[in-house]
């Protein structure tokens, strides 16, 4: 299983899809599994639980989710923030796909389906999660200024360099 994990806008939904066909595995949104099994978006959950009451859907789904089939696997921007997420995600090779905050706020842009993008403490909680990403992470693969397919190539090539072959 390959999971990856990174800001909003770094590609985790396009890379991983790329990733997937390459390997010949199926690909997985833990937060579209999330909007299907609670028959709400995201926004809908925030809305009626808060932050903290998605964040322990989250966390149960995403535990789940490991346990399951080999995949591919994209997590929220910030499920690693919870320990029980960063523990549930110990001995699967995480990728965190690295961009900078700039460039996230770009790529995303108004998107209304994204929450956190109405956080006004949004640049803080990007820094603030920064050191949770690379202590969750196996591998860290820079995905601004690139190609999905770029990132994608250079995923692989950090996964095989990282497991000796």
């Amino acid at each position: 299983m390959i999971v990856l994990i990174g800001f909003m806008g770094a590609g985790k939904s396009t890379v991983g899809r790329l990733l997937a066909a390459r390997l010949g595995l199926d690909f997985v949104d833990a937060d579209a599994v999330i909007e299907a099994e609670q028959e709400l978006r995201i926004p809908a959950i925030f809305e009626g639980y808060g932050e903290a009451g998605f964040r322990r859907i989250e966390a149960k789904t995403i535990a789940k989710l490991l346990t399951g089939p080999e995949v591919v696997l994209s997590l929220g921007g910030g499920a690693p923030a919870s320990a029980e997420v960063r523990a549930a995600l110990a001995g699967h090779q995480v990728v965190l796909l690295d961009i900078e905050f700039e460039e996230a706020c770009r790529r995303v842009g108004g998107d209304s389906s994204r929450p956190m993008l109405t956080r006004p403490d949004l640049p803080e909680i990007y820094a603030n999660r920064q050191k949770t990403y690379r202590e969750a992470a196996s591998v860290v693969v820079p995905a601004g200024g690139r190609k999905p397919d770029e990132v994608a190539a250079a995923v692989l090539d950090a996964l095989s360099a990282g497991s000796g072959s």
